[in-house]
């Protein structure tokens, strides 16, 4: 690999031809990008003038657009996550309305058989006052 230096005072894309290299814009050096910290420290070169990769992209246009892309992501995540929980939600009762439920269909058994225990009640008040109409009247005249 080339030296970065042997760069310096040329042009931004023969010194981002090594992947290597750090072009700094304000001072026009080629430089070793300093690995060991993700972002070139201000002394070395100010972030609006640091190009690594391509020229036409200054470090703090990439963080801008990194950090705009990265917070779309999570929010769409977030987005995504939040429907599939409330999609899974009403696919399945929960406890609450299972118990619910249990407790309509015991109210409907008592309701109809207190229905069924009164008209009988009545029926046989209605048999001993001779109130009791039977659905056809020539029928007890039939044997």
């Amino acid at each position: 690999m080339s030296d970065c230096r042997q760069y310096t005072n040329r042009s931004c894309e023969e010194c981002l031809k090594n992947v290597t290299c750090l072009w700094c814009a304000s001072s026009r050096r080629c430089m070793e990008y300093p690995v060991q910290r993700i972002l070139p420290p201000a002394d070395l070169c100010e972030l609006r003038s640091a190009r690594w990769g391509v020229c036409w992209v200054n470090f703090e246009a990439l963080i801008i657009a990194m950090s705009v892309v990265g917070g779309t992501f999570l929010i769409m995540l977030g987005v995504c996550c939040c429907c599939c929980c409330c999609k899974k939600k009403s696919k399945k009762p929960d406890k609450d309305d299972e118990r619910a439920a249990r407790e309509r269909e015991k109210r409907r058994v008592r309701q109809e058989e207190r229905r069924a225990e009164m008209k009988s009640r009545h029926d046989e008040i209605r048999r001993k006052y001779g109130l009791f109409k039977e659905e056809n009247p020539y029928a007890k005249f039939e044997n």
